[in-house]
């Protein structure tokens, strides 16, 4: 049997959860099956120079350019290249490579996922805010370069491997797609209780392993929106076709329902590394020492539809949806903002959706088309979010 080509990897956001975990997987693959062109991170140098130089990396990237020469000193004498700042980025997610994880987290990591779509190749896609910010933007550049755009949401990357048909002219036998929700640490919380919320117990996730603002936006939901937006985004479905449902055991990540009443689900443990060895091996599949779902253990499977009061998120963002335009790019600018100044105890828990509420309804019916565009909106929603946010704590 012929031997399969070994195949270039480059990991935008390789220092964080997603990053980490996808370079776990090429750690434990067979030897020569793959090779990394280039790790980019945000500012921790001492993770990324030790990344680099565990996976003989040919380049090193740091988005923070005073942090330039730390990891030049860091990676001296061991022939790897090093370079920083934000165009560095850009450079990097261009350079040749066969497979590049974009898992930049928030808006940020747009100019990077748009350079790496339009070189081409296979991107696996974890900065859901470029398809929210960006989406007809993200979707042409893979479409003009021929890109093989996979989704690694565990979500999303259910629905994908659920779905029994591709392209839009396929999905006319599917009814509707179902996101499943965890429901995060305030499931079962009062809106009294929301409302005294620490960050500490915001990241408290019940059953997954996240960073901060994405552990914040499963507690508010915000997290389920934006993959509502995803999901409209990557499956050409109109939002009235994708529901979310509350699903505590997180063992069933996405459904597919049929016309014909067939509901296709994809199970497995809550672990990332599940579906970035799927995109990774994409379109075969690779061994993963990740736990086995034992649903005799597991004893029973629960679902429920999500409560729109104390969890707006899902309201809010299927109004971006239906305005469509800039929207879904002020919602996600506004939200990012919010959390970290609710991370930063400079908001509360509840204010959270307040600020987006207010943000949207005075920015959501701009109109965005290239990517200037985008980003001059991202940067006015930001600016109008953090002055509301600073009055609202003021009053």
């Amino acid at each position: 049997m012929a031997q399969a080509p070994v195949r270039s990897i480059t990991v935008l956001g390789s220092t964080g959860s997603i990053g980490r975990s996808t370079l776990a997987l090429l750690e434990a693959a067979p030897p020569g099956r793959f090779r990394v062109e280039a790790l980019v991170a945000g500012k921790d140098v001492a993770a990324l120079a030790a990344q680099a130089r565990a996976h003989h990396a040919r380049l090193a990237v740091v988005a923070d350019p005073a942090a330039g020469p730390a990891l030049a000193e860091a990676l001296a004498g061991t022939g790897i290249e090093t370079a920083a700042g934000p165009e560095a980025v850009i450079a990097a997610a261009e350079r040749p490579a066969d497979w590049t994880m974009a898992a930049i987290v928030g808006a940020v990591g747009l100019r990077s996922t748009l350079a790496a779509l339009r070189r081409g190749g296979t991107l696996a896609l974890a900065n859901k805010e470029s398809l929210v910010c960006a989406g007809p933007l993200v979707l042409e550049a893979a479409r003009a370069s021929g890109a093989t755009l996979l989704p690694v949401d565990s979500e999303h990357n259910a629905i994908f491997q659920a779905l029994m048909s591709r392209g839009e002219e396929g999905y006319a036998a599917v009814e509707k797609i179902i996101l499943t929700a965890s429901g995060g640490p305030f499931r079962d919380w009062t809106l009294a209780q929301m409302a005294k919320a620490t960050p500490e117990q915001a990241v408290r996730h019940p059953v997954w392993s996240m960073g901060a603002k994405i552990s914040v936006d499963s507690a508010t939901m915000f997290n389920k929106g934006l993959e509502v937006i995803e999901a409209a985004r990557l499956f050409a479905l109109p939002p009235e076709r994708i529901e979310v449902l509350v699903h505590p055991q997180s063992a069933v990540h996405g459904l597919v329902q049929y016309a014909d009443g067939s509901l296709i689900a994809q199970l497995g443990t809550p672990d990332m590394r599940t579906p970035i060895a799927h995109c990774l091996a994409w379109p075969e599949r690779m061994p993963v020492s990740v736990g086995r779902l034992d649903l005799a253990s597991l004893g029973r499977l629960d679902f429920a539809a999500p409560d729109p009061a104390r969890f707006p998120a899902l309201r809010l963002v299927r109004e971006a949806l239906a305005a469509e335009g800039g929207a879904p790019c002020v919602l996600n600018a506004a939200n990012e903002v919010a959390v970290a100044l609710f991370l930063a105890r400079r908001l509360g828990f509840l204010d959270i959706a307040a600020v987006v509420e207010e943000t949207l309804a005075t920015l959501g019916d701009e109109p965005v088309g290239d990517l200037a565009s985008v980003l001059d909106l991202d940067a006015r929603a930001r600016r109008h979010a953090e002055g509301f946010a600073a009055r609202r704590a003021a009053a």
